[in-house]
């Protein structure tokens, strides 16, 4: 509940700084400079993390192929073992 509140008040005073003097604080011009800054910054780190997920996607592959290929043989020689 004290989460939802401190944010409901953040979010009323982002949109009380953003609007136009004598209303509010202006800052509208420094946000947008400010997200116009960090949006590369953050678009890095972003594809970043984007490339660490898929080569854990691909390890992962690999790896579930490779307990997969060892069933199917210990499958196999279950299967022969039986059979003789």
């Amino acid at each position: 509940m004290v989460a939802l509140i401190v944010g409901l008040v953040l979010i009323a005073f982002c949109v009380f700084a953003c609007l136009p003097a004598g209303i509010g604080l202006a800052w509208g011009p420094d946000v947008v400079d400010f997200l116009r800054g960090c949006a590369p910054v953050f678009a890095a780190f972003v594809g970043l993390v984007s490339v660490f997920i898929g080569f854990a996607d691909i390890k992962d592959k690999k790896e579930a192929r490779k307990e997969e290929m060892e069933a199917k043989k210990a499958e196999e020689s279950a299967k022969s073992a039986s059979g003789n």
